[in-house]
Order: structure tokens, then C-alpha cells, then sequence
């Protein structure tokens, strides 16, 4: 099924979902087999907020031996809170990699990104990490167990069963 059509047919049904939930029914069984369908494996960014607190602190220094007082002091803390804000954000948005029958997603750049099977070269699993790579383009999704916190045993567990349910090639390392 094209991914456009499945993202379709899932915007439909959540929509009934919704009508049917108002009117007290059930859900129908497309939207719940969808859901069930996919593993979500997460993971934790820790080293990009970590150098944000950095700058953040390293301003507060900077800002605080600044001998002109009133001198953009407000514009020094604005720009402190909101790196500390965005260390937050990063912190708190967790990474993710999500196995469905046929397909893989992430968040990677601020959206959520496809990648079908057949768009798969082959998988890579080390020790600590696992590497995606596409066909034809030199892209690859790596998940790391030192930088992003993933669960690669796990995840590389159920990603020899994808490839093996869709012919994609397995490398260890």
C-alpha cells in the first residue's frame, strides 16, 4: 500500500474513531491494528543539551564580568534562559526508532521520517550501534547506545526479524 494512501486511510479512521467516540461506540478495528502494529523503541538525548547548559553557563560568566552594568544585561539573561530552555526541549523530546510490519520511522530534522522496505539496503548491527542505510542514497539513520541511550540489543533483535520478513540484508560487526 502507498504511504500516502496509508496515511490517508489512518487520518480517515481517526476521524471516525472520534465520530464514534462521541457517540459512545466502539473504535473500528483498522485504527487499533495500526497502533498495535508498530515497536517504538526510544532513546534519550543527553549530549546536545549538555552542551547547552555549557553555553548557557559559560554566558552567565561572561555576563557577569561585563564591567558596564544596565548594558544588555536583560538581552545576556534572555539569551541564558533560552538555552536552557531548548536543553530542556532536546532533553525532554526523546529520539525514537519505530518498527512496523513494513516500514521504519524517526524523528529526525523536526519531523517524522519514512522509510519502506524495499527503500532499505541493509542493516547494520554493532555492539553499540545499529546503522540503517538507504539504497541509492549515501544516507544512513545510525542509533547509538553511547550518544542517544538506544537499547541496540533489543533493537537489533527486532530488526533481524524485519529483515528477515522483508529480505533485507543483515551485517555484524
Amino acid at each position: 500500500m502507498a504511504r500516502s494512501w496509508e496515511r490517508m486511510v489512518q487520518r480517515n479512521s481517526q476521524k471516525i474513531n472520534q465520530q464514534r467516540k462521541k457517540a459512545g461506540k466502539d473504535s473500528i478495528h483498522a485504527s487499533t491494528v495500526s497502533t498495535k502494529s508498530g515497536d517504538v523503541y526510544r532513546g534519550r538525548n543527553i549530549v546536545l543539551p549538555v552542551v547547552l547548559i555549557g553555553l548557557g553557563i559559560m554566558y552567565w560568566m561572561v555576563g557577569t564580568l561585563d564591567e558596564v552594568k544596565g548594558n544588555g544585561s536583560l538581552m545576556n539573561w534572555l539569551g541564558i534562559v533560552l538555552y536552557f530552555a531548548l536543553a530542556a526541549l532536546l532533553f525532554f523530546r526523546r529520539p525514537y526508532l519505530k518498527v512496523e510490519r513494513a516500514r521504519l520511522s524517526t524523528f529526525k530534522f523536526n519531523r517524522e521520517r519514512f522509510l519502506g522496505a524495499a527503500d532499505i539496503e541493509k542493516i547494520v548491527l554493532s555492539r553499540g550501534s545499529v546503522i540503517i542505510k538507504h539504497k541509492g542514497k549515501r544516507m544512513k539513520w545510525i542509533f547509538s547506545k553511547l550518544i542517544n541511550r538506544y537499547d541496540t540489543a533489543v533493537m537489533g533483535e527486532r530488526l533481524e526479524q524485519f529483515a528477515t520478513a522483508n529480505n533485507i540484508t543483515i551485517e555484524r560487526e
